[in-house]
């Protein structure tokens, strides 16, 4: 039997160049996202050994005095502080932090202009440093802190079970459906030769996938909690021992409760 001629002639197939640009995006915003969860888990800032509750109660005791003072110098006075503990930290955190404190900090110039042109500058130049501070704060937190311990932290202050289950699940779940929605991500990209008009119509298929794993984690994820004897119960830590490091932190805290009281008098 003779071999075809179709068999034996060369294929030079060249594909038509095609557009990933929106897959691309998506994925790179999928990595971002993903490795921001596995370095906060992984609590990167190493430089900082102190204690989440601390950490926690003074960051939220911290935005109140900023958004209760009128004082300008109690302002600054913070923002010093919280620049020389940023200082501390990595390169990449120390960027991420200030561009995102610069950007939330113009967005907040740009919807207080309209009273700055009716004559009303302090409401500029009091609540754009106010949210630089406090968006500062929170990010030091966020990159010095793991997950777990922070969730931990709520526990010690009495926050509701509930909302602490919803919180810890909410972030494991972005995690595991962003790794699988980025796997998909990567299937329909190698799948797609040539020009492949029909892309976007696949991102349907894509979402809904998504829905129907996130539908059977949620069953598989309460049969594994009911079957290990889990009743919605967090349980924290009874003791908790302060280092060196906590008690310099008390006093630099303690020192900024004074400042707030001694702008707020005079």
């Amino acid at each position: 039997m003779n071999m075809p001629e179709w068999l034996s002639k060369k294929e030079n197939y060249i594909p038509q160049a095609d557009k990933d640009t929106f897959i691309n995006k998506s994925i790179m915003s999928l990595l971002n996202i993903l490795s921001r969860i596995r370095n906060t888990n992984a609590c990167t800032a190493e430089g900082f050994h102190i204690s989440a509750v601390l950490k926690v109660a003074f960051t939220f005791l911290l935005i109140v005095l900023i958004s209760v003072s009128r004082s300008s110098e109690f302002i600054i006075i913070v923002i010093v502080y919280l620049i020389s503990v940023l200082s501390s930290m990595k390169a990449y955190q120390i960027i991420k932090t200030l561009k995102v404190s610069f950007l939330i900090s113009v967005f907040t110039i740009i919807l207080l202009l309209p009273s700055a042109f009716l004559g009303n500058y302090y409401s500029i130049f009091m609540i754009t440093p106010k949210v630089f501070a406090t968006i500062t704060a929170v990010n030091i937190l966020s990159y010095s802190t793991s997950w777990n311990s922070i969730t931990n932290a709520l526990k010690v202050f009495f926050v509701p079970d509930i909302f602490i289950l919803v919180l810890d699940i909410t972030i494991k779940y972005i995690f595991l459906l962003g790794d699988f929605s980025l796997n998909m991500l990567y299937s329909l990209k190698l799948r797609s030769v040539g020009r492949n008009t029909s892309k976007y119509m696949s991102l349907s298929g894509i979402a809904g996938t998504m829905f129907i794993k996130s539908r059977e984690m949620a069953e598989e994820m309460y049969s594994a909690m009911e079957c290990r004897g889990f009743t919605g119960e967090y349980r924290a830590a009874r003791k908790i021992l302060f280092s060196l490091a906590d008690i310099i932190y008390i006093i630099i805290n303690i020192l900024l409760i004074f400042v707030f009281c001694y702008f707020s008098v005079i």
